[in-house]
């Protein structure tokens, strides 16, 4: 009897609660939908000029916060048509991070984002807006989050794949530290096929309690079937009342024999119907809730839904659908090449291109791609997500669809994959950024190089780009050289990159192609390149006095450094394209150690080509030894890198004027 009574007792209790908890949901429903609906007084037409922090937004009326997601999308095409940047995975943002920020208290609580590339918003809620026509400038604001800009960018991130891993180690440390601080990390949908991401997923469960994932899917609509139910059962879901109810009658069952049966029978039918309305199911057998799908351009909704997660006591998952390049319709079209874009015209989208611009080493790469692949039915192309951005045209990929393979982000996976194609008779081109490739070191070493398998790396991106440190592509080299079997190639312009594609083809092996952005500054009337000799350089211009060697499309800075030197101080300079910096041409350049020799190199010069002179000139009495390209002790940062090569002293005229102040006073 005593059973029972105890049964009665908390019955009345957990029938209080509810009542209790309604009365609470409505009352809160009923007075934000007000505020939010009601006219604000005070309301301007430039409202993001009063933003100077999270807090000012909090101030907002509803009126206000209603008009500012198309202020704020309205400033981001502005500045972005000026200067470059990504457009479309900002213009699908604006709403959650007008909603974060609404809900969380950064900088206390943390939000991080992956990639960060979508990041934008962020840095105009947080204080920068005064600055945020210097976006990507030299000097200016980062395109990504960075640590040493605002005390909100707690984490900084221009590779996909880290944020969650890096949210988890923020969520712990705040349990240790004793802080109360709610950890955030905004994922976007390509990071979900990051492999770094999957082994987080994997440990959340065991090692966080209440982090937060918001997994911002720009590529799904929202189903009106599926998405009108889901909606109504992450409403249920996500209400205290709902968990509250449901603890209680946990606590209920248990007083009754077979109890813990009823209770997994109730939650069985909960996953069933989970499973049947909510495309969640794979996370919340990974023991992480999950809510969704949330639109992600209703602000109503989304600050709900985070107002309900804030509090939980486990880790959650809220699914966002948004939609790339929302708000602009030329963006919207076609996010793809509006993702990450040069300048524009923001009433039209037309590209602003300079006048006679040549081809670009990337529209070189794809076409010589399409002439390879129509000649051999065993090429097989692997992309990590960036095949556009590499060069490959969709023309290619709807004629060759079942010889082409885009794997995601996941450019270990890409390596491995294009290593089983390789040890089964096909001849895999991958395509992926220098940046990017460091990722897939191991793959390259383990499933490459140790089996001498014939995979060709394409690397877009080979040197200094304007995007800053996280996309240089200038440390791959040193990481390269060391790998068993593996050749380095460098084309001096675009004429030379299709003979090297077809020479690595011919010489089946490891190789690695570098090319960097854009295209190579050739004059006009350059002569055609002399064929492809395996492992030999190129004498592009003979020379008594002086040699430059030189790595890719540096010849053209040697040049016209050759040209100054002769006119202006009467020396005469040899300038040798190596073409190979793997097998390197070493005896061609010892035949030059007699005289003063200078590398050149968009690169670090530790590891790189400077690394090889140096290595090969030691005990050879070489007068001089002049290295030009970056130091790796030095963080370069974005900007235009025309500026920072001039700032860095990496152009013609600086370099002739320290070879021939050097070479002089040897005389």
């Amino acid at each position: 009897m005593k059973r029972f009574g105890m049964a009665r007792f908390s019955a009345k209790i957990a029938l209080f609660s509810l009542k209790k908890a309604r009365f609470r949901c409505i009352l809160i429903n009923y007075t934000f939908s007000r505020t939010f609906l009601e006219t604000g007084l005070g309301f301007m037409d430039k409202i993001l000029q009063r933003i100077h922090s999270p807090e000012d937004l909090r101030k907002l009326t509803g009126k206000e916060l209603t008009a500012l997601p198309e202020e704020i999308r309205k400033r981001i095409i502005d500045v972005v048509s000026r200067n470059g940047g990504h457009l479309a995975p900002n213009l699908g943002t604006v709403e959650l991070t007008i909603a974060l920020h609404m809900v969380f208290h950064a900088p206390e609580d943390k939000i991080l984002w992956d990639v960060s590339h979508q990041a934008y918003t962020h840095k105009l809620l947080t204080g920068r807006e005064d600055r945020f026509d210097s976006l990507r400038q030299k000097g200016g604001i980062s395109g990504f989050t960075k640590m040493d800009e605002s005390p909100y960018d707690c984490f900084g991130s221009g590779h996909s794949g880290t944020a969650l891993s890096a949210a988890m180690g923020f969520e712990v440390a705040d349990h240790l530290l004793k802080k109360e601080d709610r950890v955030v990390a905004v994922v976007g949908d390509g990071a979900l096929t990051n492999g770094i991401t999957f082994e987080a997923l994997n440990n959340l469960r065991s090692t966080c309690r209440g982090l937060i994932l918001i997994v911002n899917d720009n590529k799904m609509s929202i189903a009106r079937s599926t998405g009108a139910i889901s909606r109504i059962l992450n409403r249920i879901i996500t209400a205290k009342l709902y968990n509250r109810t449901k603890s209680a009658l946990k606590y209920f069952l248990r007083i009754f024999p077979h109890g813990e049966n009823m209770i997994g029978g109730i939650q069985g039918l909960e996953n069933s119907l989970k499973s049947l309305l909510v495309p969640g199911v794979f996370f919340e057998e990974m023991g992480i809730r999950y809510i969704g799908p949330v639109n992600g351009h209703n602000l109503v909704d989304l600050i709900r839904t985070l107002r309900r997660v804030k509090d939980n006591d486990l880790p959650v998952i809220v699914h966002v659908i948004t939609e790339k390049g929302r708000g602009c319709k030329f963006a919207n079209e076609d996010p793809e090449l509006f993702h990450g874009i040069g300048k524009f015209n923001p009433e039209t989208g037309e590209l602003i291109r300079s006048a006679g611009a040549k081809p670009t080493f990337s529209a070189v790469f794809g076409k010589s791609l399409e002439k390879l692949a129509a000649q051999d039915p065993k090429l097989v192309t692997v992309a990590a997500a960036m095949a556009f951005g590499c060069g490959i045209p969709h023309e290619f990929i709807r004629k060759y669809r079942e010889r082409f393979f885009d794997v995601g982000i996941a450019e270990e996976h890409a390596i491995a994959f294009a290593a089983g194609l390789a040890a089964n008779g096909c001849h895999p081109v991958a395509a992926i950024y220098a940046t990017f490739s460091q990722r897939a070191l191991d793959c390259l070493f383990h499933d490459v190089g140790l089996q001498n398998l014939p995979v060709l790396l394409c690397e877009d991106r080979a040197g200094l780009v304007e995007d800053g440190p996280t996309h240089h592509g200038i440390y791959d080299v040193s990481f390269l050289r060391a790998i068993p079997n593996m050749s380095i190639l460098m084309p001096a312009n675009e004429d030379e990159l299709p003979m090297m594609m077809e020479a690595v083809l011919k010489h089946p092996c490891p190789a690695v192609i570098r090319y960097p952005k854009g295209n190579s500054g050739r004059p006009d009337g350059d002569p055609a390149p002399a064929p492809i000799e395996w492992g030999k350089a190129a004498v592009v211009r003979e020379g008594s006095d002086l040699s430059f060697w030189c790595a890719g499309r540096e010849i053209y800075t040697a040049l016209a450094a050759a040209d100054i030197l002769e006119k202006k101080h009467g020396l005469r300079a040899a300038v040798v394209n190596v073409r190979f910096l793997k097998p390197f041409d070493a005896a061609l350049f010892k035949q030059y150690l007699d005289k003063p020799v200078i590398t050149l190199e968009d690169h670090v010069k530790q590891g790189g080509l400077a690394s090889i002179a140096a290595e090969l000139a030691a005990g050879t009495g070489c007068p001089a030894l002049i290295s030009c390209g970056w130091d790796a002790d030095e963080i370069i940062p974005h900007g235009s890198t025309a500026k920072i090569r001039e700032e860095h002293g990496f152009t013609s005229e600086a370099i002739a004027e320290v070879v021939a102040a050097k070479v002089l006073s040897l005389r």
